[in-house]
């Protein structure tokens, strides 16, 4: 693989011991992800995927390739059937894994035609055995998937304009961008001309192919914040500048796992133009100064507290950009608005050229080939060729006439896509869980399914209940945000009542985003003890939330109830 890391900055002082930063330590490895990064490209890895493993099928694909490179092409082996959640942290991952793989599309901004989405249903229904999830990253993940089938899984994807190109791996991943972008009415800026910017200019690029480890991006320019930006390595969030007009606000370092942390404003406003080269710096500071010694600290967030913004900008307008960017004031939160809208853009919603987008909520992101394929027939015909997924699971049909509306909502209902979802259908996001995934310890979906079904018919007398999010993770990683919702819940083996180690959840309470309609923004709140059994989560939610609804103060949020009240009324 070229180098294209700077060399080691000559006053840069030396810390103790290395942590793998290749501005001041050099470009050694110091741990063989490092190394196996270092030795080629990993991008190169598809043409072996192509040449020779698609031909001499699974065994013949190295380590290397097979738990590392893989990954730069959208590509982990999936979990094999049948091992329980005890063993997760104690078989070596070829034990793991079965000999099929987790495929994810890449859609950047959410953005896809009709054309698109038939094209992966027919890659889901003929090589993902009908497999298909909509993630909380805007990608479509498939299952089942044999390296065999690549070479032609790419053919379709990439004749529509579709790729898996680094969506996986130490790379700079899928870009979320808001689902309305370009037909909302009380959208600011479009960020659809900057999402397809850096996706054609740096996806891809060699250079930004080693990255410490993964980078995320979102980029919005409407007034609900819809794409979760409090939790990115690097956002861009719509305001308007006294001066320059409108563009976006900058933030930095955020992101959850096992050390949550939230992203912080560079205090800069950047113009739609200047947005591009602003996220290639950022992307190249992390490429030049991350950490890599250790997995657990190489993210872009440790960097930002061993740092603070204030070195960080200086870092990026001197190093990098080679002038001083604009001064900003924060963009006015969603409560600050007075924005009912949640930012998952669930329902009826006129577009400001007169027609409406409709949004529908899948059970926790879970749909199939069978059903994208029937979704792509029913928005065509009812008018519409595009289709938009969420960071909440959930998926948009716009440019919907008036008088398609209800027609449009009576079809999307009869393929489990509900416009007017319960709360808890509409709240509840899963991660993969169990059924694929290595990493984790407990089943998600259908468990997250069965609960929702439970709080459907036990809540049903709660006319006046406040939204509340309810998220499910499978171990303690958080790919489905368990800190920043009301209810979290994160996946573990726990005692049950007779002593038997069961499947189960510790429980977060209280979290959430600024991009929610409420300013208390915060991590959820743990209580000493609190864990629920897998089959005890509809008990467990519905005993909550009882107690909230009669404790809570006039307009208290859940959040708020949940970080002041006492520890017994939360068990």
């Amino acid at each position: 693989m070229v180098n294209t890391a700077p060399a080691p900055t000559k006053t840069a002082k030396r810390p103790a011991r290395p942590n793998g930063q290749w501005k001041v330590d050099g470009t050694a490895p110091l741990n063989h992800n490092e190394e196996f990064k270092a030795e080629s490209d990993p991008l190169e890895v598809r043409d072996r995927i192509e040449r020779i493993y698609a031909k001499e099928g699974f065994d013949s694909i190295p380590g290397d390739d097979l738990h590392g490179r893989f990954r730069w092409w959208g590509l982990y082996t999936q979990r094999k059937p049948g091992i329980d959640g005890g063993k997760t942290a104690t078989l070596e991952p070829h034990e793991l894994e079965d000999k099929y793989f987790m495929l994810r599309v890449r859609i950047d901004g959410g953005a896809l035609s009709t054309e698109q989405l038939r094209v992966i249903a027919g890659i889901s229904t003929e090589f993902g055995r009908g497999s298909a999830d909509i993630t909380d990253r805007q990608n479509i993940q498939l299952h089942w998937i044999e390296v065999e089938a690549m070479p032609e899984i790419w053919r379709r994807l990439e004749a529509v304009g579709l790729s898996t190109t680094e969506a996986c791996g130490d790379v700079p991943r899928v870009i979320l961008g808001s689902p309305v972008a370009g037909v909302a009415k009380d959208e600011l800026i479009d960020p659809t001309p900057v999402i397809e910017e850096i996706q054609q200019r740096f996806i891809g690029d060699p250079a930004l192919a080693n990255l410490p480890r993964k980078f995320k991006t979102a980029i919005t320019g409407h007034p609900s914040h819809d794409v979760v930006h409090e939790i990115n390595d690097v956002s861009f969030v719509g305001v308007e500048h006294p001066e320059r007009g409108i563009g976006y606000d900058v933030w930095v370092g955020g992101a959850l796992s096992t050390t949550p942390r939230f992203a912080e404003r560079l205090g800069a406003f950047v113009s739609a133009q200047e947005a591009p080269e602003v996220w290639h710096g950022v992307v190249r500071i992390f490429r030049d100064y991350g950490y890599r010694r250790l997995r657990n600290k190489a993210r872009l967030k440790f960097l930002l507290a061993d740092w603070g913004v204030e070195k960080f900008r200086e870092v990026l307008e001197t190093e990098y950009l080679g002038y001083r960017m604009t001064d900003g004031d924060a963009p006015p939160s969603p409560a600050e608005l007075g924005l009912a809208e949640r930012g998952d853009h669930v329902g009826v919603h006129e577009q400001h050229d007169g027609r409406f987008y409709v949004g529908a909520a899948p059970t926790v992101g879970r749909v199939s080939g069978e059903n994208l394929a029937r979704l792509a027939d029913v928005a065509e015909a009812h008018g519409s060729r595009r289709v938009r997924l969420t960071p909440q699971q959930k998926l948009l049909v716009l440019d919907v006439a008036e008088n398609e509306v209800e027609p449009l909502i009576t079809d999307l209902d009869e393929l489990g896509l509900h416009a007017r979802p319960s709360l808890f259908r509409r709240n509840t996001i899963a991660c993969t869980g169990i059924e694929y995934c290595k990493l984790a310890i407990v089943e998600t979906k259908a468990t997250s399914a069965e609960a929702i079904t439970q709080l459907e018919e036990r809540l049903g007398d709660l006319k006046d209940l406040k939204p509340l999010t309810l998220h499910v993770n499978g171990c303690p990683n958080s790919c489905a945000r368990i800190q920043t919702a009301d209810i979290g819940l994160k996946g573990q083996l726990v005692m049950d009542d007779d002593g038997n180690q069961v499947p189960g959840f510790q429980v977060h309470l209280g979290g959430g985003l600024e991009s929610v309609d409420r300013d208390d923004a915060g991590l959820g709140r743990t209580v000493r003890g609190l864990k629920v059994t897998a089959d005890g989560i509809g008990d467990y939610v519905e005993r909550v939330v009882r107690r909230y609804d009669a404790d809570h103060d006039g307009s208290e949020t859940f959040a708020q109830w949940a970080h002041r009240a006492d520890e017994e009324a939360l068990r």
